[in-house]
């Protein structure tokens, strides 16, 4: 069961070091302009591994079994762009709009708890 095993991890691992590469997902690095881009990407992985053997009740046999499951995301995440000895990253996610609203929560929560203070005018 070993060798089983270690040829299952070494098929992964050989999948990974040829999938999870910039050029496989997003592409290779181009020239527009003046400008040298270079493709960023995320990778996250995961790995999960299991075994076991054993005897059965009154000696009617022996078992064994194993297993190894293995995933992988890859996103695009911005470009590196370089122009003669300047270098810049370029997002290609588009939140900051909703990372600033994020930010201001703390003082909008604030500003309604104090609103709730304060005693509500009767309208003539």
């Amino acid at each position: 069961m070993e060798m089983q095993f270690e040829n299952l991890l070494s098929q992964v691992t050989d999948f990974i070091k040829s999938e999870a590469k910039s050029e496989t997902i997003v592409g290779q690095p181009f020239t527009l302009g003046n400008f040298e881009c270079i493709p960023v990407i995320r990778v996250g992985l995961g790995f999960g591994t299991g075994g076991g053997e054993g005897d059965a009740p009154k000696k009617a046999g022996h078992g064994e079994a194993g297993g190894l499951g293995a995933g992988m995301g890859i996103e695009p995440i911005g470009f590196l762009v370089s122009k003669e000895s300047e270098i810049s990253f370029i997002s290609t996610k588009t939140n900051q709009g909703l990372s600033a609203a994020f930010e201001k929560v703390p003082e909008l929560i604030d500003k309604y708890f104090e609103m709730k203070k304060q005693p509500v005018e009767e309208v003539a």
